[in-house]
C-alpha cells in the first residue's frame, strides 16, 4: 500500500498540513499556547483607581488591606462600575503577583447547633477623634450558624473580655455548651500540660454563673487550627468592613458601626449553604441555653484614699474627684471602659479608663472649691490643660479671663472665671457660656455680669399692663356724665 502524502493525510483529518508535518517529526504534540490576556475594556477607566488603592495599601496596617474582592465591591458600590468581579480579580491578582501570597488549607468540619462557638481578639486602627488610634476588637463565632459579634474596646482587659462575652451571648441567642480560646491572660492564670489551665478566679466565676464549658487550644503552632473559624471570621470581617480605615469620634460610634456589620452580615451565605447565616441563627437560638435572670458584675471593685492632689491611684494610673474628698476613703468601679468612684454610695467621679501606667486623668470640676482659696493655681493647672485638650474649655472664657486681666489683673480675673465655672453646676455649661458671650458683647467684664445674664432666663417676666383679663372688664366706677359741662360753657359764651 503506497504511503500517504502529507496532503492527503490533512484532509483526511481534517487539519492543516503544518500540523501533519509536527505529528509526524514528534509523537509528543507541543504544549499549548496560552492565550493572551483579555483588554477588559470596562475596567479600564478604573485601573488608576485600583493601582492608587493598592498603593495606599503598602502604608495601611497590614490585616486591614484591600482583598481582590473589596476591590470588586468598591468599585460597584462606590463608583457604579459594571465590571465582572473575574475581571477585578485576575487584574489584581497581576498587580499583587509580587508578593507571593500562599493559600492554607482547612479540613471541614461539622458542629451540632447550640453546641461550640470560638472566641477571640483581633486588633484594627481607626481614625479616633482624628488620630490614627489602634482598638482591640474582641469577637465571638458560633460554630454551627458561622453568626459572629464584634465590639471594640480601648484595651483587651478582663472587664473588656466578660463584657464582650455577655453583648455576645445577647446577640446570638444566648449561652453556648462550650466556647473555645487560645491561651488569654484574661482567662488562663497558668498553663498546665496538655489542655489543663489554671484559669483565673473572676472568669471561672463567670462561667459558672452562665454555665459554660472552656476549651483552651494547645499551646503554640499546634493549637492553631483549631479555633481557625474564628481566626479566618476576624480577618474576613476587618477587611470586609474596616477598609478603608474608619474615622469616627468616639468608640461608641465605632460600636454601633460594627453592630450594624454584624446585622448585615447575617444575609450571608457560608459554605455554600442554601440557608443564610441569619436563617441558622434563628434555628440554633432553640438549642441555646437562656441568660441567667441577672446580669454578671464585670467590674472590680476597690478602696482607695484620695491624696492632697485629689486623685485617686487605680491599677498604676490616676484619677480626680471632687476636692471635698481629700483624705477619706472611697469605693472606686473599674469597667471595661470607665473607672468610676463613689462615695457613701453616691457616684463622684467617672473618667475613661486609662492603659498603661502612670497616666493622668483630671476634671477641673473636681478643684473649683481650691481654686477659689488658690486662684493663682488655675492657669497652670493640670485639670484645665486636659480639658483644653478634650474640647471641654470655651474659647469664650478665655476672652473673658484676658479682659478681667487686662482691668483688675490675673489673681482677680482667675476668682472671677472660677465663680463663672461654679455656675456651670448650677445652669448648665450651655447658658453660661451664652451668658459670658453677651457680657462680652455688653462691655460687662466681671463675673457678677455674667450671673445676672445666665440667671435672667429664670426670671419670670412681669405681665404687660394693657393685656386686661376679660374677667375684670366689668368690674369698676361708672363713667361720669359730663354734658353738665357743656351747660357752664354755654353760660360763659352769653354773660
Amino acid at each position: 500500500m503506497p504511503r500517504p502524502s502529507i496532503h492527503q493525510l490533512a484532509e483526511r483529518h481534517g487539519v492543516h498540513r503544518r500540523t501533519v508535518r509536527q505529528a509526524l517529526g514528534n509523537a509528543v504534540p507541543p504544549p499549548r499556547k496560552q492565550p493572551a490576556g483579555r483588554a477588559a475594556p470596562k475596567l479600564g477607566e478604573y485601573r488608576a483607581l485600583v493601582d492608587q488603592w493598592l498603593e495606599a495599601d503598602k502604608t495601611a496596617p497590614r490585616k486591614q488591606r484591600h482583598t481582590a474582592r473589596r476591590i470588586w465591591q468598591r468599585l460597584r458600590d462606590e463608583h457604579g462600575a459594571d465590571v465582572g468581579e473575574t475581571t477585578v480579580r485576575d487584574y489584581v491578582r497581576q498587580r499583587k503577583r509580587e508578593m507571593g501570597l500562599s493559600r492554607q488549607g482547612f479540613v471541614p468540619q461539622t458542629h451540632s447547633p447550640g453546641k461550640t462557638a470560638e472566641v477571640d481578639w483581633g486588633e484594627s486602627y481607626v481614625v479616633l477623634a482624628g488620630q490614627l488610634t489602634k482598638v482591640h476588637v474582641f469577637m465571638m463565632r458560633s460554630c454551627h450558624s458561622g453568626a459572629s459579634f464584634a465590639v471594640a474596646y480601648p484595651h483587651e482587659t478582663q472587664q473588656a473580655f466578660l463584657e464582650g462575652h455577655i453583648e455576645a451571648f445577647l446577640f446570638l441567642g444566648g449561652v453556648f455548651g462550650q466556647v473555645r480560646y487560645d491561651n488569654l491572660a484574661s482567662a488562663v492564670k497558668k498553663v498546665l500540660k496538655g489542655r489543663l489551665r489554671v484559669e483565673t478566679d473572676k472568669f471561672v466565676g463567670f462561667r459558672s454563673h452562665h454555665m459554660h464549658e472552656s476549651f483552651f487550644t494547645l499551646a503554640g503552632i499546634e493549637g492553631a487550627h483549631e479555633k481557625g473559624g474564628i481566626e479566618g471570621e476576624i480577618g474576613r470581617f476587618r477587611r470586609r468592613h474596616l477598609v478603608p480605615v474608619p474615622e469616627v469620634a468616639s468608640i461608641g460610634e465605632l460600636n454601633l458601626i460594627l453592630r450594624a456589620a454584624c446585622i448585615k452580615d447575617l444575609d450571608r451565605h457560608v459554605d455554600h449553604r442554601t440557608e443564610t447565616i441569619g436563617e441558622a441563627n434563628s434555628r440554633e437560638r432553640a438549642k441555646l441555653r437562656a441568660m441567667p435572670e441577672y446580669r454578671y458584675v464585670t467590674y472590680d471593685v476597690t478602696e482607695v484614699r484620695v491624696d492632697a492632689k485629689s486623685l485617686v491611684c487605680v491599677r498604676q494610673n490616676r484619677y480626680s474627684v471632687p476636692c471635698r474628698l481629700i483624705g477619706q476613703k472611697v469605693q472606686v468601679r473599674v469597667h471595661a471602659g470607665v473607672v468610676e468612684v463613689f462615695s457613701e454610695r453616691r457616684l463622684v467621679a467617672a473618667h475613661e479608663r486609662l492603659g498603661g501606667r502612670h497616666g493622668h486623668c483630671a476634671t477641673l470640676d473636681h478643684y473649683l472649691e481650691l481654686l477659689q482659696h488658690k486662684p493663682g493655681a488655675l492657669a497652670g493647672a493640670t485639670a484645665l490643660a486636659q480639658d483644653r485638650e478634650r474640647g471641654l474649655w470655651p474659647a469664650i472664657y478665655d476672652e473673658l479671663h484676658d479682659e478681667i486681666t487686662a482691668r483688675h489683673g490675673p489673681s482677680h480675673a482667675a476668682r472671677e472665671l472660677v465663680s463663672v465655672l461654679m455656675l456651670c453646676r448650677e445652669i448648665g455649661p450651655e447658658r453660661v457660656s451664652q451668658a459670658v458671650r453677651e457680657a462680652l458683647e455688653a462691655g460687662a467684664y466681671d463675673g457678677q455680669a455674667v450671673q445676672v445674664l445666665a440667671r435672667r432666663a429664670d426670671q419670670i417676666p412681669a405681665p404687660d399692663l394693657n393685656d386686661l383679663d376679660p374677667r375684670l372688664s366689668g368690674i369698676g366706677s361708672p363713667q361720669p356724665d359730663l354734658s353738665k359741662y357743656d351747660t357752664l360753657l354755654n353760660q360763659g359764651d352769653n354773660p
